[in-house]
């Protein structure tokens, strides 16, 4: 790449954008991201993205248009019917199973370009509850950062092509007719509020029962994929549904969702995502990201993670099931729950971590199980603090090592025993260990694998979009030149009427007398038909006018030179006449008045000559006298 397209002036750019326009494209794709770019800068002819920053701060209407190239708007309604037909099958009847007959329905359009997506969801949420219902029940938030695109979606007008995917029904229901077009019906459209949102910066609408970003993710880096997909997350209910594009996948992201249909991107928020209390407490004291890698960075057994209150943040799944915590306890006091003093009293050693901020272990702590096993844990309470100092919170751990506890007890009974014990359960270790290391590795290869499928796949329906917003601008020309082509097929038509109209015989040349009309009194007149006649060499025609004596006229009408003294009306030179005998197209004689002259600007170096050909009255009576 060349030093005028170089990675470091690219940067620069995207970072111009970022300060003076608060569009932050720094998490794209690069590939794509470049292809646009150069394709304004191709446009007016700028020497790289250098100089092409300098137009933009001097232009700021180049900087509307290149927002317009970057931010692809392609959209329509139901795009993909496959996947709407199993969202209205599927998704949306479970979400209001949930919701019950009262509830209220929260639904996201991330990335909702013109307003096809938004309203789409409206009619299908519509359909189901009733208007009535609708209008009650439902907020549609649809969300973008291109202007232009949000002021277009909040006028709700589209053509009859644009709402060819609706089915007549909807649109007899959903539609009304208006002098641009069709509007979406007013009382409803109250339900789907636009506005500018960076899915990349700004905050998430939260609570949201179904969440749709199509075709958005794709043109994103992996690291910032992952950054919105976190926000997501937290965004949706614990039983809300996320929809994305056919080019997207969240295989590397598997945690934070579960599938619903891979074929159709459609996942529902995993049960294991860390719950709304986290969040909150990260939001009192510091932030989200510090609290859960803390948090993950604990033993990796039954956890749980309590804030600054004393109040349960989050329960992994080993330790909801070894301990029956439920998703209703989070957020509740711990000390109301029962594994707070069973098998072990455990608030004077919660506090002991805080005030000696380092962890607390309990060793061989015992608890007899529902089937009279006894169970040995090793219980550490880990402080969670920030760099600074500040407590976050605790956690605390729970290890199952009743193998341990067992073995120590058959320690006092036989030390040999407890040695191969510990021999087979190290060599059970490094086994477990080096399969683990196996398996680590092929699922890094197949990740990778998986990941560079998954970006050659963005990058061609990148390219598709592209192209098809390429269609539906050359199809615009289209429709532009075939309504000029009917306007100059109109002219013509008018203007053959007033020439075949006339009564005189009327013959026009072009600079080289090669006919370009002959109408249809000169038809009448001479016999010849305009089809044989037009393109054909005025001087060569042989007809009972003797064209070889008006050939000097003809000459010297397009020799004519545009400072010729005289001025006449509307650009039409002077007239030069001749009065000759002829034979009309049977053959009888007459006296026929022939006029020559040109006609069209006096400085056109192409003139157009007109020759008027009139039978003088009385000659013409006694032609046809027999």
């Amino acid at each position: 790449m060349s030093e005028q397209f170089g990675d470091e002036s690219l940067e620069s750019l995207l970072e111009y954008l970022r300060d003076t326009r608060s569009l932050d494209f720094t998490g794209y794709k690069r590939p794509s991201l470049t292809r646009r770019i150069r394709k304004r800068i191709d446009a007016v002819g700028a020497g790289g993205f250098d100089e092409y920053r300098d137009l933009l701060e001097s232009d700021p209407d180049e900087q509307e248009r290149l927002v317009d190239t970057i931010l692809i708007n392609v959209t329509a309604f139901f795009r993909d019917e496959e996947a709407w037909n199993f969202l209205s099958a599927h998704v949306v009847p479970d979400i209001l199973a949930a919701a019950g007959t009262t509830e209220s329905i929260r639904v996201w359009s991330a990335g909702c370009a013109s307003g096809e997506e938004a309203y789409s969801l409206a009619m299908v949420l519509a359909d189901h509850l009733g208007i009535d219902a609708f209008k009650e029940r439902v907020k549609i938030f649809a969300t973008d950062i291109d202007e232009d695109a949000l002021t277009a979606a909040r006028r709700g007008v589209y053509s009859e092509r644009q709402l060819e995917p609706v089915s007549p029904e909807r649109r007899a229901r959903y539609f009304e007719t208006s002098p641009d077009g069709f509007v979406f019906r007013a009382d409803c459209r109250r339900q789907v509020i636009f506005g500018r949102n960076d899915i990349t910066a700004d905050a998430p609408i939260s609570r949201l029962d179904l969440l749709v970003c199509r075709n958005v993710l794709m043109y994103l880096v992996t690291d910032t994929q992952r950054h919105v997909l976190d926000r997501f997350s937290y965004a949706l209910k614990p039983s809300g549904y996320l929809l994305l594009g056919k080019a997207e996948t969240i295989i590397a992201h598997a945690d934070l969702f579960d599938p619903v249909s891979t074929a159709l991107r459609v996942f529902r928020r995993s049960s294991s995502t860390r719950p709304p209390g986290v969040a909150a407490l990260a939001d009192r004291v510091g932030s989200p990201e510090v609290l859960r890698d803390l948090a993950l960075a604990a033993t990796p057994v039954a956890q749980l993670v309590l804030d600054v209150d004393g109040r349960v943040s989050g329960a992994n799944t080993r330790a909801r099931a070894m301990f029956s915590v439920s998703v209703n306890d989070l957020d509740r006091p711990f000390w109301e729950l029962d594994v707070a003093h069973h098998p072990v009293e455990l608030r004077p050693y919660v506090e002991q971590a805080y005030a000696e901020g380092r962890p607390v272990v309990l060793h061989d702590v015992s608890r007899t199980l529902a089937d009279g096993q006894e169970q040995f844990l090793e219980v550490s309470i880990a402080p969670l603090s920030t760099s600074a100092g500040v407590d976050l919170g605790v956690s605390v751990a729970f290890a199952d090592v009743t193998e341990l506890g067992r073995t120590r007890v058959d320690l006092v009974r036989s030390s040999r025993d407890l040695a191969t014990a510990n021999a087979d359960l190290l060599s059970m270790n490094q086994q477990l260990e080096t399969s683990n290391e196996e398996l680590q590795s092929t699922n890094e290869e197949l990740e990778t694998t998986n990941e560079e499928l998954q970006s050659a796949n963005e990058e061609l329906e990148t390219m598709n979009e592209e192209l098809q917003s390429a269609n539906d601008q050359l199809q615009t020309m289209n429709e532009e030149l075939l309504s000029t082509a009917d306007r100059i097929e109109a002219g013509q038509e008018f203007l053959d009427a007033i020439l075949d109209g006339l009564p005189v015989a009327m013959a026009i040349t072009d600079h080289r007398l090669d006919l370009v009309v002959w109408n249809r009194a000169a038809e009448h007149l001479f016999g010849l038909r305009t089809d044989e006649a037009i393109g054909r060499s005025f001087p060569a025609l042989d007809i009972g006018l003797p064209v070889g004596e008006i050939s000097p006229l003809l000459h010297a009408a397009v020799a004519q030179r545009a400072d010729s003294t005289t001025d006449t009306p509307n650009g039409t030179e002077s007239a030069a006449s001749v009065t000759l005998a002829a034979r009309d197209r049977r053959g009888r004689p007459f006296s026929c008045r022939v006029s020559v002259r040109r006609i069209g600007r006096p400085a056109s170096t192409d003139p157009i000559v007109m020759v008027l050909m009139e039978p003088i009255p009385d000659s013409v009576s006694q032609a046809e006298t027999p």
